[in-house]
């Protein structure tokens, strides 16, 4: 596939994602929902490995990654499922924006990697402030807003330090066998909490949620994440990293549009403040260099 098809595609499937998700949860409930995605994930993982014959590894790196990458879908995605019975779709993606933010502020601590500069810090600081923007101006909107925000915070700490723990592991396994790995962990940890639960299989599932879960199954998880690592092979980390900058907004006229959902000034405020602390933290440093020159 071409670079810009794949740059697109990505777009596309986190733009959806978040809507995708609170639908395939409807009816059935959100563990129902994220349960089920995740072992048809793991399932189609496994064939596509076999069919492709990739070569799985099985040293203590790779045991490693895939223990970290499996214990960080499962305890990332579970809080994200949770949160979207009680926030809309499209805060989703801006909340999971600040995921590059929270690595940044985590890196140096757990990778001794150098301190953040003035402009990181300062994004990092734009990005609090839109959060507390987007909160303090629909906490009138009930307790659950707190609850899913919270979560949602919870769920970007999860999935950035997933990821650090895997860079410090250092395995040497591709992409999509890591995906595969990491699905293959956590898809056992979704089906032990949703037997603990007490949840049953439902006894009629409509046909937007049963769609909502195939879509997240095949487009979000298996084709999302081999577009994106494609993407990273294929060009500049920092022009990837502008999808971030995409989603949020297109991710909340989406969910306006197809879910009736309200958008608030409050919400665009917080937003915007959210997608420049981003700017600023990874393109800060170029910015003000080329300023300079």
């Amino acid at each position: 596939m071409s670079v810009p098809a794949a740059y697109i595609g990505v777009i596309l499937i986190w733009t959806t994602t978040p809507l995708a998700i609170q639908w395939s949860g409807d009816e059935p409930g959100f563990l129902f929902g994220i349960t089920s995605r995740i072992v048809l994930s793991a399932i189609l993982a496994l064939i596509l490995i076999s069919a492709l014959r990739l070569p799985i590894q099985w040293d203590a790196k790779a045991r490693k990654g895939y223990l970290a990458s499996g214990l960080g879908i499962f305890s990332s995605m579970l809080p994200v499922y949770w949160a979207a019975q009680y926030i809309p779709s499209g805060w989703i993606s801006v909340l999971f924006g600040l995921s590059p933010i929270m690595t940044g502020l985590m890196t140096p601590f757990w990778l001794n990697e150098k301190s953040l500069s003035l402009t990181q810090w300062v994004g990092a600081l734009l990005g609090l402030f839109g959060l507390v923007v987007i909160f303090w101006n629909n906490a009138a909107m009930g307790s659950h807003v707190i609850y899913g925000i919270s979560a949602m915070l919870c769920s970007v700490f999860c999935y950035s330090a997933s990821g650090i723990w895997i860079k410090r592991i250092g395995s040497s396994v591709s992409g999509f066998v890591m995906t595969t790995g990491g699905l293959s962990v956590a898809a056992p940890l979704f089906l032990l909490a949703w037997f603990i639960s007490g949840n049953r299989w439902p006894e009629t599932i409509e046909t937007r949620t049963a769609g909502a879960i195939v879509y997240l199954a095949v487009i979000g998880s298996l084709l999302g994440f081999a577009l994106y690592y494609h993407l990273l092979k294929s060009m500049e980390v920092t022009r990837v990293t502008l999808i971030a900058l995409i989603t949020p907004v297109s991710a909340l006229l989406l969910g306006a549009g197809l879910n009736n959902e309200i958008t608030t000034p409050a919400i665009w405020w917080g937003t915007g403040l959210i997608v420049s602390g981003l700017v600023s933290f990874e393109f800060g440093e170029r910015l003000l260099s080329k300023l300079r020159a």
